[in-house]
């Protein structure tokens, strides 16, 4: 009868811290959640309001989105930390955890840091911005800048891909930025064969510079022998338009000349592979 009680009493006890902290526990979540939900309203807005102040004062759009990264992450950290305080944590605690890994996730996180570093470095020495069309030399990845991150530059390609190029690689390495002049010169070469007429496949492609309307005016042609090749004789086709045409003009060049040649007789060599079959004797 004593043991039974007595067990009564301890699995009673056991009970009651149980439902006690599991109701602790309980509250802790609900509150944690409410917190969070409410603080990622408030991060969003505090957010917007940073954006539309930078706007207003007219600074340049990489700035804004490097500054509305630090500024996300840096609250949800805050948002995180006050979560912990929820469920007991102290800041203090935290903080010397932190403290007592940061060697270790400063190794870990080298390239993150590096990245970062080098966010920084393309904010102040601009070497582009968004907008801008550049061509990174490493890996050569190439397109349009859509945005400046904290980590991460995202390039939009011509056939609307997204490039996404860590901001360590474009601060350590070398790159072409292609929008800083408001013209564009377009290099092309042309082969002709060896037996064509040089002077009148050169007199053509004056006369298609010539006409392209999208020509900035006040520039050179320039058509010449660029190299005497194996099969062929290369033509040097030079001229400047402005930075938005480049491409459609490019493209149109390509099949003006080659429609062009083809009506004037001017052939355009290409490699070709001869197959003899002897037959046994």
């Amino acid at each position: 009868m004593f043991l039974v009680e007595l067990n009564s009493g301890i699995f009673g006890t056991w009970l009651s811290k149980f439902l006690s902290n599991g109701l602790d526990f309980f509250w802790s979540v609900v509150i944690a959640l409410v917190v969070w939900f409410v603080g990622a309203k408030v991060i969003r807005f505090i957010r917007k309001l940073v954006r539309k102040a930078m706007e207003r004062r007219d600074v340049d759009k990489g700035v804004t989105q490097f500054t509305d990264s630090m500024v996300k992450y840096g609250l949800y950290i805050v948002l995180i930390i006050v979560i912990l305080n929820v469920f007991g944590i102290q800041t203090s605690s935290v903080a010397a955890a932190v403290a007592s890994l940061g060697l270790t996730a400063g190794l870990a996180l080298q390239g993150s840091l590096s990245n970062f570093a080098g966010g920084v470095l393309i904010l102040i020495l601009k070497p582009f911005k968004v907008g801008d069309y550049i061509i990174e030399d490493t890996h050569k990845n190439e397109g349009t800048v859509s945005e400046i991150s904290i980590f991460y530059t995202r390039l939009r390609t011509l056939d609307n891909k997204v490039v996404v190029i860590p901001n360590g690689t474009l601060a350590n390495a070398s790159l072409t930025n292609v929008t800083t002049s408001d013209r564009r010169q377009i290099d092309l070469t042309f082969g002709i064969g060896y037996d064509d007429d040089l002077k009148k496949a050169k007199a053509i492609l004056q006369q298609i510079a010539e006409t392209t309307e999208e020509r900035v005016k006040d520039t050179d042609i320039q058509i010449f022998v660029r190299d005497l090749a194996e099969s062929s004789v290369n033509l040097g086709f030079r001229i400047w338009v402005p930075m938005d045409d480049y491409w459609k003009v490019r493209w149109e060049l390509n099949e003006r000349v080659k429609l062009t040649f083809d009506e004037e007789g001017i052939t355009i060599p290409y490699n070709q592979l001869d197959v003899t079959v002897k037959k046994p004797e």
